[in-house]
């Protein structure tokens, strides 16, 4: 006489189930962990960049030696706004990413004099400068054009020197400091009214 079938070997369920291994289990958990974490790296780098801060260009907002995240996906849904801090590539020849502050917008006209900006005939009013402007110039912008500064106006090459920024140099929006600790936070942006309205 067969002995009884238990409840795992049931016609319904002939065999029991395997149970992998300890080592097998963990080796599975691994690879799961490190194809989510290569999938995490690659949506975050691919909607962020990191930029490392060089000289005193946009002091005293930014300061050497600062690390920044960049947002990319700022400018997908809206355009570059006045007083944004934007990383770029230079448009100068220099092939490296610059760091400064929209000033002009396309179609605008950007003047410099008086130690102020002047966009078409209103003074800009820039609270976070420590100084006045030291040079003199004119420049209209064209479509997809953008007037751009670093803070620092005595001591910065940018658009004062080489000329607009175009659109497609842009990069994204700085975001936010994480390094050194005494900076962390969010970039500090600037709005501006329209001009005319100040």
């Amino acid at each position: 006489m067969e002995p009884p079938l238990t409840e795992l070997e049931t016609p319904e369920h002939p065999l029991a189930p395997e149970r992998p291994s300890p080592a097998r289990s963990f080796l599975r958990d691994m690879v799961e962990s490190l194809v989510l974490a290569l999938l995490i790296y690659l949506v975050i780098n691919a909607l962020t960049g990191r930029f490392y801060v060089r000289g005193s260009s946009m002091e005293p907002t930014l300061h050497n030696g600062q690390y920044l995240v960049v947002s990319k996906i700022s400018y997908l849904f809206g355009e570059p706004q006045r007083g944004d801090i934007v990383v770029f590539v230079s448009p100068n020849g220099a092939g490296e990413d610059y760091i400064k502050r929209i000033i002009g917008l396309p179609g605008e006209r950007v003047e410099i004099r008086d130690g102020a900006v002047w966009i078409n005939g209103y003074r800009l009013d820039e609270p976070y400068l420590n100084s006045g402007i030291p040079y003199t110039g004119a420049w209209s912008l064209g479509p997809d054009e953008y007037f751009v500064l670093g803070d620092n106006r005595a001591n910065s090459s940018d658009s004062h020197a080489w000329g607009p920024l175009p659109r497609k140099n842009i990069i994204g929006k700085a975001w936010l400091c994480y390094w050194p600790p005494q900076h962390w936070g969010l970039v500090a942006h600037h709005s501006f009214p329209s001009p005319g309205e100040e």
